[in-house]
């Protein structure tokens, strides 16, 4: 790697070269390729391994392929979304894989990227988009959404105590002028809340910026999606990785799991089962999978990830 390339530790690397360097096929799908972390560690494992490696994020793409540049042909990378991972496997000629990685969320590049706005500690556009090529931007997201609608998102993908004031300051902000920086975005963020909010650990703009990260790249709809194509494309014994980094994603990731590894899904108080169910996944982590304090020593952003997987049964 050269000199310009970002330094990435990616998280939880053990475990996941644990449950996927064994891959029955030989092929794994690394859904969020990034940096090219876990492709490497995993293509280091296995010498026998072929990695195909999606992100949305093409100035990302561009550091993995330098990364895994001494794989060769071991590596195919695509821009894309995970979420269209049967599109992308068609186009190249693959029925199933042995595994799949998804490490969802943002990354260390894009939050470290002034110029990405999808940080409060940066100054710069609120731009938020994984993928720049498309799709509204935060800014342009907080012109258009009413006082309703961002509230409504503050408070559910950002579990935010004081939705409601921080949208109306929002809508009062831009009758005004367009909210266009990351900068103008904390302030009005951190007039709206009382002073006792900034006594607590986080900053009071996290839970915003981490909300409006989610609808602008619909994080969850991708995540529901992606979770159920990823599955369907496993080979019998193939297994599913999911690394998330707050309570949403983790919650959506083990639901997926329980319904899949449960031998019956009928409403509460039928006399007997009448739905058919199959059990077509082993859940191969019945707690999600944390960091070490070394881990998290040596990469920060480690302290709020969960690593969950499940291994295809039928």
């Amino acid at each position: 790697m050269s000199e310009k390339a970002p330094m990435h530790e990616p998280v939880l690397t053990e475990e996941v070269v644990r449950f996927l360097c064994e891959a029955p096929t030989g092929a794994i799908v690394d859904g969020t390729v990034g940096l090219g972390g876990h492709s490497a560690a995993l293509l280091e494992a296995n010498p026998n391994l072929r990695i195909v490696g999606i992100d949305r994020d093409q100035e990302a793409l561009v550091v993995a392929a330098e990364r895994l540049h001494a794989f060769g042909e071991r590596v195919r990378l695509v821009h894309g979304d995970f979420r269209d991972i049967n599109w992308h496997l068609d186009r190249i000629g693959l029925a199933c894989v042995g595994g799949v990685l998804l490490d969802v969320g943002v990354s260390s590049m894009q939050l470290d990227r002034a110029e990405r706005g999808f940080s409060f500690r940066t100054h710069g556009p609120l731009d938020m988009r994984m993928n720049r090529t498309r799709g509204a931007t935060a800014s342009e997201w907080l012109q258009s959404a009413d006082e309703a609608e961002i509230a409504q998102v503050l408070r559910e993908y950002g579990e935010e105590r004081y939705a409601r004031r921080i949208a109306r300051a929002i809508a009062r902000a831009r009758d005004t002028s367009p909210i266009e920086t990351t900068e103008a975005l904390v302030r009005i963020v951190h007039r709206a809340v009382p002073g006792s909010y900034f006594a607590q650990r986080i900053d009071p703009a996290t839970r915003t910026f981490q909300a409006l990260r989610i609808v602008v790249n619909d994080e969850l709809g991708a995540l529901r999606e992606g979770l159920a194509a990823a599955f369907a494309r496993l080979v019998i014994g193939g297994v599913l990785c999911v690394i998330s980094f707050h309570s949403l994603e983790d919650r959506m990731v083990k639901a997926f799991f329980r319904e899949r590894a449960a031998a019956c899904v009928c409403p509460p108080g039928l006399p007997e089962c009448v739905c058919d169910k199959k059990v077509e996944a082993e859940i191969l982590t019945k707690r999600p999978i944390v960091a070490t304090p070394k881990d998290v020593e040596r990469n920060p952003r480690a302290r709020s990830a969960k690593l969950r997987a499940a291994r295809r049964v039928v």
